[in-house]
């Protein structure tokens, strides 16, 4: 008698709780929440790391350009001003990683590319392209660029960033992120720079 007691309220119990519904909405947040996170975490990453790509793009750009438009001689401190002004499109990144490099080309009517002189932010060629070899800028884009332009030359600039993972949940390690540009000086001559004789 008492055993049939207990299984009609057991049996009660358990069908008010079948028609319930008061933690639905508690269990689907605890279920859904983890996912949300990661999607939001991974999101803000992502996107940090597109910012500071484009970044990087705007900054060979812009040394490029400027360099471009030098008449005869781009004096040394100018070229470090170009430097400095450039680690200010990155703020409020951090810049100590950021390494920029110009070359200036010169191809001749054969397609022979001669390096005429190159500097980096650390006074030597530090990008991931390696060392400073015409190897490095054999490229049938670069003679097409000169054909029919009124100097053979080109001004190559290249930005280099080592980003490091905000979080380092999706991102674990650091990884460089690298653009190069090419362009045409805006004068028919060639810019001497002053580790590099003028000829």
């Amino acid at each position: 008698m008492r055993g049939t007691r207990y299984l009609a309220r057991l049996t009660r119990l358990v069908r008010r709780f079948a028609r319930t519904n008061r933690a639905v909405a508690a269990v689907e947040f605890a279920l859904v929440l983890p996912l949300m996170l990661t999607m939001y975490l991974g999101s803000t990453e992502l996107s940090q790391l597109i910012n500071i790509d484009q970044r990087v793009t705007v900054i060979a750009g812009t040394i490029g350009d400027l360099v471009s438009r030098e008449k005869n001689t781009l004096p040394a401190g100018d070229l470090t001003d170009f430097f400095q002004a450039a680690t200010a499109i990155l703020n409020p990144f951090p810049t100590a990683s950021l390494n920029q490099t110009v070359t200036l080309l010169s191809i001749d009517s054969t397609g022979k590319i001669t390096v005429k002189w190159s500097q980096g932010t650390t006074g030597a060629r530090t990008l991931p392209t390696g060392a400073l070899t015409v190897t490095n800028f054999v490229s049938p884009d670069i003679v097409s660029l000169v054909e029919g332009a009124a100097a053979p030359y080109v001004v190559v600039s290249e930005a280099s960033y080592t980003y490091t993972p905000l979080l380092g949940l999706f991102f674990t390690k650091p990884f460089t992120l690298y653009h190069k540009g090419y362009y045409l000086p805006r004068y028919p001559a060639i810019i001497c720079y002053p580790t590099s004789p003028c000829s």
